[in-house]
């Protein structure tokens, strides 16, 4: 299983890096929404598929491979989607994950998480120009961040801390 994982990761890298993430990944079209939604998944994609392979063997390699690509899609994400789109909250809930499950940070992924969630409740009126399905989308995606909090939280220590704020601010909107 390992090595189907790996040869599987490798090909989908492989069309990621060669076809889908541009060398030179400015926004520099008139179309900087649609690109930045594009770059963030992708980027977000290269990360995910990297944690798989940390998380199947190859750690040390691949969790540096992992970091730096949740750390570019975050940095396109945070000037180019809005805190309450559907992409942007998927990046942050699997950056979160990684977080705690790979070098394990769990106050990093506490806060990440977190912060999240802070954002997107702070910006709801921005959830009014989502349609009806990224809508759902983004309030699933909130749900998870806030579970996953309350999971880490029960496990120990540093995600208590993050969990008390969150859940009082998410319940609301959540619901």
């Amino acid at each position: 299983v390992e090595a189907e994982l790996d040869e599987v990761s490798g090909v989908v890298l492989g069309l990621i890096d060669s076809r889908l993430v541009p060398s030179n990944p400015g926004l520099r079209t008139q179309q900087e929404q649609e690109d930045a939604e594009a770059q963030v998944f992708y980027q977000k994609m290269r990360a995910d598929y990297h944690r798989y392979k940390a998380e199947a063997g190859s750690a040390e390699e691949h969790a540096a491979l992992a970091e730096a690509s949740y750390r570019a899609a975050s940095k396109v994400a945070q000037t180019g989607l809005a805190p309450t789109h559907p992409v942007r909250l998927g990046l942050a809930l699997n950056y979160a994950v990684f977080l705690y499950e790979v070098p394990q940070h769990s106050t990093e992924a506490c806060e990440r998480a977190k912060q999240a969630i802070d954002d997107a409740i702070a910006e709801l009126d921005c959830a009014a120009s989502l349609d009806a399905a990224s809508y759902r989308d983004s309030t699933l995606i909130m749900q998870r961040l806030r579970d996953n909090l309350v999971l880490w939280g029960r496990e120990g220590g540093a995600g208590a801390r993050a969990e008390g704020a969150t859940l009082h601010l998410a319940r609301g909107p959540l619901t």
